[in-house]
C-alpha cells in the first residue's frame, strides 16, 4: 500500500531529517519509487546533504502554485544505483526564501493543504511513486501539521533529554486526535545499555509516557555523529547495525506494525 510519511520531532538535534533521509534511502534499496520532501522551510537542509548542485523550482515555488510537482522534484536515483528510484523536492535555502515562508498567513496555509493532499493523487496513484516521505520543521509549525495531516503514517522522533521527553509528551496529548493510530515514536542516540536490552520493558515505558507506541530505538552510534550527514546508511554503510534498525523500522511502516 502507498504511503505517505512526515518525519517530525519537538524540536531540532532529535535526528530527524538523518532518520527521514535514510529512511527514504532504505525503501530506495528495496526497489521502491520514493520521493522525499523538505518542508523544514525555516532551516532546510536537505539540499546540502546530499549535494545538490543546483534545481530548476523549489518546493516553496510548488506551494505557492507557481509550478507544478514535476519541475521541483530532482532524480537522485544515481546516488542508490541498482535500487528503485529516488526523488527529491527541496526548499529554498536562500536568506529571503525563508523569511517569505516564515510570513505566510493561515490563508496560504490552507492552500498549501490541498497542495499536499493533491499529492496523493499526482504522485503515489498517477506516477505510482510507492512512498512519499515529509521531512517536517520541528515544533507545531503550520506547515508541520499539514504534513500530519495529509500523512498516513508518522515517525515522531525524540531522544533522552529531558526537554524533548516533556515537550514530545506535551505536543502529543495537545493534539492527540492527529497523532493517534498513526504515530510510532524513534527514541534516538540511547545510551543506557540496559534499556537497549530491555526492548519489551522500554516499549511499555513509550506507551505510558507518550500514549503512542515505539517504532525503534536506536543506540548512540559514534558513525551517525562522525557522519555529520555525508553518508546514506543504507546505501554506503549497508553492514552498520544502523541499516538493520532502518530495514527493521521500515518492515513496520509498510506492515503498519507497531509495538
Amino acid at each position: 500500500m502507498n504511503k505517505i510519511v512526515a518525519v517530525h520531532s519537538y524540536k531540532g538535534g532529535t535526528g530527524k531529517t538523518s532518520t527521514s533521509v535514510n529512511l527514504a534511502a532504505t525503501f530506495v534499496k528495496q526497489g521502491k519509487k520514493v520521493a522525499l520532501f523538505d518542508l523544514d522551510f525555516r532551516a532546510p537542509s536537505l539540499f546540502a546533504i546530499l549535494e545538490c548542485e543546483k534545481t530548476e523550482m523549489w518546493f516553496n515555488d510548488y506551494l505557492n502554485c507557481t509550478c507544478e510537482i514535476d519541475k521541483c522534484l530532482i532524480d537522485l536515483s544515481v546516488r542508490i544505483p541498482n535500487a528503485g528510484k529516488f526523488y527529491v523536492g527541496f526548499a529554498n535555502p536562500s536568506a529571503e526564501a525563508m523569511q517569505d515562508m516564515a510570513t505566510k498567513n493561515r490563508k496560504w496555509e490552507e492552500r498549501a493543504l490541498q497542495r499536499l493532499l493533491s499529492l496523493r493523487n499526482t504522485l503515489l496513484k498517477e506516477q505510482k511513486f510507492d512512498y512519499i516521505i515529509f521531512d517536517t520543521s520541528p515544533g507545531l509549525q503550520y506547515s508541520s501539521m499539514n504534513a500530519i495531516i495529509t500523512s498516513d503514517f508518522v515517525v515522531m522522533t525524540t531522544t533522552g533529554d529531558c526537554s524533548d521527553v516533556n515537550g514530545t509528551k506535551r505536543m502529543i496529548s495537545a493534539y492527540y486526535d492527529i497523532f493517534k493510530n498513526k504515530t510510532g515514536l524513534v527514541i534516538n542516540k540511547i545510551i543506557d545499555d540496559s534499556l537497549k536490552s530491555k526492548s519489551a520493558e522500554l516499549s511499555k515505558k513509550v506507551k505510558e509516557t507518550y500514549k503512542v507506541p515505539l517504532l525503534s530505538a536506536v543506540p548512540c552510534f559514534c558513525e551517525i555523529l562522525k557522519a555529520e550527514g555525508k553518508y546514506i546508511f543504507p546505501q554506503d554503510k549497508p553492514d552498520h547495525p544502523f541499516t538493520k534498525i532502518l530495514a527493521e523500522m521500515a518492515a513496520k511502516i509498510e506492515k503498519n506494525e507497531l509495538e
